[in-house]
């Protein structure tokens, strides 16, 4: 699930340090509240987009039960949970320029993001890149940079730092026009797909 010991010692040689997030998750033993692990998360690197990463931080595919022990212990079948489902993800977006750098292979990022994003990459438009749909209702907050939100029609909204975006459904695109990376914060609710009507 997450990188190798050597793959961190290979990322602290060429200069730069993996990003790391901090999950605490807690639980209940007889009736107390304790907690049940507190760990260090490595972000996915993306092989094929250099500074693109994804962290997976926790996922209830279905309504959860507490009842019982919540846990995540493999990744999932999807990273977009079902209706009643939540999911929770850091992604650091890299600049644009990124995507256009001549040794851009964007077959190979497609594959690797169907293996990493599995459940939401599958969304990609091939006509347009980045543009995608889900049968959630997301909470993105940007955690740090700027970020560009494209809906349809080439409607674009200049986010800051702090901005939250609730996104019921809707088309769009994240666009990082900017020249460093951004991090955003992303709680996917799953939802029930919409009703269209038939004429």
């Amino acid at each position: 699930m997450n990188r190798t010991a050597s793959e961190q010692r290979q990322l602290l040689k060429r200069g730069r340090r993996p990003t790391t997030y901090r999950r605490i998750v807690t639980g209940n033993v007889n009736g107390k509240s304790v907690v049940q692990s507190d760990e260090p998360l490595l972000a996915y690197q993306f092989k094929t987009v250099a500074g693109y990463k994804h962290t997976l931080l926790w996922i209830n595919p279905a309504i959860p039960d507490l009842s019982n022990e919540q846990r995540f212990d493999r990744y999932p079948d999807s990273v977009v949970p079902g209706p009643g489902g939540t999911s929770l993800h850091f992604v650091t977006f890299p600049p644009g320029s990124a995507f256009a750098d001549p040794s851009f292979d964007a077959e190979a990022a497609q594959e690797e993001a169907l293996v990493r994003l599995r459940g939401l990459a599958d969304h990609f438009e091939k006509e347009d890149p980045g543009m995608h749909k889900t049968n959630t209702v997301d909470y993105a907050v940007v955690y740090d940079g700027v970020m560009w939100l494209e809906l349809d029609d080439g409607e674009t909204l200049h986010l800051n730092r702090g901005d939250v975006v609730v996104q019921n459904g809707t088309r769009h695109a994240w666009r990082n026009k900017g020249t460093k990376p951004v991090t955003m914060l992303f709680f996917l609710n799953g939802a029930r797909a919409r009703e269209t009507s038939q004429a």
